[in-house]
């Protein structure tokens, strides 16, 4: 049984035998988290739960089930439980388990997010992590049931490969994410590594906001309005041209939405994440180490001009774009058409004229880290090609601090920013 919780509560439940992982995301509607677990039969989908420290599981849930069947040789079948959980109190701890009664998972405990403007969440954010070599996962771990974060980003590519041994390794994944994601809201993008059967897998085993099957959403928190695409559309048109236009029809709506002035006062941050980067100084030949990325040039070829570079910095002022895909850690200037816009010489993020750009693919799988390129360009800011991830906290709506933590070197901080801005939007590049 595996839980996972999401902003939907995202909350991956794995029991023995009968579950498989139980996690919990963001639900994306303030008060509410969504868990999701797996079973290998059908049960019902229920989840009790209680204020931490009142009557024991003195509340109760009630969601569904869907039947997901691998597109393996085995075409296994196994049952994807997803319950909301509503009318959470902000900042509020909640202990609680899910299941039936023909069985139940641990019991678990979670922080409702706070949904005031004025709170200050805390992240932890990676990609590329997997069940072999995945040298930060204790650390990420221990940290979370610490309670130093509020949510988890990851940044695309799980597992290697989710759908491999017939599913059995996503299995694997899943319970290995169990600790992290069923104790605070794990929030996913889709990565290359997800393509195979057409993204079925991620689909089909994460449960974030919104109506695309987790591929593409936004939501707020704090001062941040937090918005996750997937760069995948652009690589595997094999699965169809529909879901590019349809992404973008909707990327464009949602930053029309963010901007508006009375939206952009109390959430001036925006933050992005997405699988593949636009930029990288790494030395493997990826679509990122040349300027012309199908990222910034999508569908080249058939002379369209869907530019998420051009999309992100004027008229919508994309703030931090957050990134993965390279196994490595790299920290750009601000950076926009292939130049740096620092704010200053002395003081690069201090109202930076483009936005900021954060590479961390190094969490740990079985593809080990890769090397970098020996001369960057002018916007490549710091590199390190150590194990481990980045941290970030929008402390307010005028700072934000980031740092990168080292698993090689037993957790030390590396590298560390604080993105001051006291415009955001248009005006800011102004």
């Amino acid at each position: 049984h595996m839980l996972l919780l999401s902003h939907h509560l995202f909350l991956n439940l794995w029991l023995t035998l009968l579950f498989c992982f139980l996690g919990f995301s963001s639900s994306g509607v303030p008060g509410t988290m969504v868990v999701t677990w797996t079973t290998f039969n059908e049960t019902e989908s229920k989840v009790e739960y209680s204020l931490l420290g009142a009557r024991l599981f003195e509340m109760s849930a009630i969601g569904h089930a869907t039947l997901f069947v691998d597109s393996g040789t085995e075409k296994r079948k196994m049952f994807i439980h997803r319950v909301t959980l509503g009318d959470l109190k902000p900042a509020a701890s909640y202990v609680y388990h899910c299941g039936s009664e023909e069985g139940w998972s641990d019991v678990f405990f979670f922080t409702a997010l706070n949904d005031s403007t004025t709170s200050s969440p805390r992240f932890a954010f990676y990609g590329d992590l997997g069940n072999e070599n995945p040298q930060s996962l204790a650390r990420l771990q221990k940290e979370t049931q610490l309670g130093m974060y509020d949510v988890i980003l990851h940044i695309g590519d799980f597992a290697y490969d989710m759908h491999e041994d017939n599913a059995r390794i996503g299995d694997e994944f899943m319970r290995q994410i169990e600790s992290i994601a069923a104790y605070v809201p794990y929030m996913t993008c889709p990565g290359n590594h997800e393509a195979t059967y057409n993204f079925s897998n991620y689909r089909n085993r994460f449960s974030m906001p919104g109506q695309t099957e987790s591929l593409w959403y936004s939501w707020n928190l704090g001062s941040a309005h937090i918005i996750s695409i997937s760069t995948e559309v652009y690589f595997y048109l094999d699965f169809g041209q529909d879901l590019l236009f349809k992404q973008y029809e909707w990327l464009e709506k949602d930053l029309e939405e963010a901007n508006k002035p009375e939206n952009r006062a109390v959430r001036p941050w925006i933050i992005t994440m997405g699988h593949r980067p636009m930029y990288c100084s790494d030395d493997d030949q990826d679509d990122c180490t040349t300027f012309e990325s199908y990222v910034f040039a999508p569908l080249s070829c058939l002379c369209m001009l869907l530019f998420y570079e051009r999309l992100f910095f004027p008229p919508t002022g994309v703030d931090v774009e957050l990134w993965a895909h390279e196994h490595t850690y790299e920290r750009l200037w601000p950076v926009y058409g292939d130049k740096a816009f620092n704010g200053s010489r002395e003081q690069p993020y201090v109202n930076p004229k483009a936005p900021v750009h954060i590479i961390t693919g190094s969490a740990g799988c079985r593809e080990k880290t890769d090397k970098f390129n020996p001369n960057p360009k002018e916007w490549s800011a710091f590199r390190s090609t150590d194990y481990g991830y980045s941290r970030m906290q929008v402390v307010n709506g005028t700072h934000l601090y980031m740092e990168q933590v080292s698993d090689d070197q037993n957790g030390k901080v590396i590298d560390s920013i604080w993105v001051v801005k006291e415009k955001h939007g248009f005006s800011a590049w102004v």
